[in-house]
């Protein structure tokens, strides 16, 4: 059963009945890789066409202060899976798999859902069905293309959506995990049409964006036509993201299943290669809004996501919440708490945030943490307002920011609040104490991180 007081407050909030707990919701998790807080039209983005997600916002509640877990892919992914912060691991979960520390999907097929995964896998070596919990494991690659409107991400929503198909009848979970708009971004010139008129106004974005431009014409690359370029692959999201939704209403499941959008992490940055100019560099666009920093960092624009959530009659439609600070750590207590598992695993560093999901407005009761998987890995902290990030190895100084008046990390005010920084320092020091102080990895290249 629901614990009563978050019982109560469903009764309150939206109405419900007792009859939740003998049907729980159908979970859609669609993740994106490396795609940006502002790449989608609801997010503010100027050119990009994403008529399903905007859809899908209208329909639930679109999270402005949703972080990740990590700043590459296997951390942002340790970290739901496990409601652990991924530098708890010793060993690199990419690597050596979560060990003995209990998952989302298998606490979740537990209580009886039907579990699967498709796409990208990037969380252990064990790629098989079964593994952890996951009755159907399809590790679908990206897609050679056949048709000029088909997207790397097809097959693999596809699969997806066969998986719902077969599995109507029973509660099911299912991680749908795309590849766009990871490197290299090369979509089909379909998909690129949609954007055959569009020029790029470097006024249009903000000043966190000017960077990115200035090193695409470094490179070399035409600032219009890599914006038609990455455009075309995040509209490819959008078309899979419809057909996912199309199903769930054709086969009457949408108002008893939770649909949820996401990205592992901030946009790619443009780099150049050891040899020169690094392909399809130049069409690495991804936009994290006003933020700064992106994918390998841990400023607002590598950790904040967008996060849209549907669950019609429990989220509330049409929804804009910019008041709570929210992140993957939380995806496991929370979905226990929905599912009715009972009391989720001990030690975890997440909390059950279920009731701002279905529109409650509080303060997070942890604070949250990042750090790479190094000893040497500098950390951060966000609590409350403040977000603290510590020098490499403590010799360039302390960086602090107040988020609530410089989401963009522009102006530092350590010096200025040296009391804040002391108390932040404290709780980062105390919380890298817990942490291994050695950390293993395979001698294995692994290009998707």
């Amino acid at each position: 059963m629901f614990r009563a007081s978050l019982a109560v407050l469903l009764v309150l909030a939206v109405g419900l009945d007792s009859s939740v707990g003998a049907n729980p919701p159908n979970i859609v998790f669609m993740f994106a890789d490396d795609l940006g807080w502002g790449d989608l039209g609801c997010y503010g983005h100027p050119y990009a066409k994403t008529p399903a997600l905007d859809r899908l916002a209208t329909e639930g509640t679109r999270f402005t202060q949703y972080y990740v877990t990590g700043v590459t892919c296997n951390p942002s992914r340790t970290g739901l899976m496990t409601g652990r912060f991924p530098a708890r691991f010793p060993k690199y979960a990419a690597d050596f798999g979560f060990c003995e520390h209990v998952t989302i999907t298998a606490l979740l097929k537990q209580r009886g859902y039907a579990t699967g995964h498709f796409g990208k896998w990037h969380i252990g070596p064990d790629e098989r069905d079964g593994t952890y919990g996951i009755d159907t494991v399809r590790v679908i690659g990206k897609e050679k293309y056949e048709g000029e409107s088909v997207g790397r991400d097809d097959g693999l929503y596809s699969a997806a959506i066969e998986f719902i198909h077969e599995n109507k009848g029973q509660p099911f979970y299912v991680n749908i995990w795309g590849h766009a708009t990871h490197f290299p971004v090369n979509p089909p010139s379909g998909l690129v049409a949609e954007f055959k008129d569009l020029s790029v106004d470097r006024r249009d974005f903000s000043a966190t964006m000017q960077h990115k431009f200035d090193e695409c014409v470094k490179i070399g690359g035409n600032l219009d036509e890599s914006m038609r370029q990455y455009l075309g692959d995040v509209f490819q999201i959008d078309r899979n993201v419809d057909r996912v939704l199309t199903a769930l209403d054709e086969l009457g499941l949408r108002d008893n299943t939770i649909v949820v959008f996401s990205s592992d992490h901030g946009p790619a940055p443009v780099i150049l290669g050891s040899k020169g100019v690094r392909q399809y560099s130049n069409n690495m666009l991804g936009y994290a809004g006003p933020y700064r920093g992106g994918k390998h960092e841990q400023y607002e624009g590598g950790v904040r996501v967008p996060f849209i959530i549907r669950w019609p009659g429990h989220v509330k439609a049409g929804r804009v919440d910019s008041e709570n600070v929210c992140s993957f750590i939380d995806w496991l207590p929370t979905l226990c708490a929905i599912a009715e598992i009972g009391e989720p695993p001990s030690q975890l560093d997440g909390e059950d945030i279920s009731d701002i999901w279905l529109g409650a407005d509080r303060h997070r009761k942890k604070p949250l943490f990042w750090k790479a998987s190094s000893a040497a890995g500098t950390p951060a902290i966000r609590e409350g307002k403040w977000k603290l990030h510590l020098g490499q190895r403590r010799k360039a100084g302390s960086e602090l920011y107040d988020l609530s008046v410089d989401p963009s990390e522009s102006n530092n005010i350590a010096d200025k609040y040296t009391e804040v920084v002391c108390r932040l320092r404290k709780e980062l020091d105390t919380w890298v104490a817990t942490l291994p102080s050695e950390y293993e990895k395979s001698d294995k290249v692994n290009t998707s991180r």
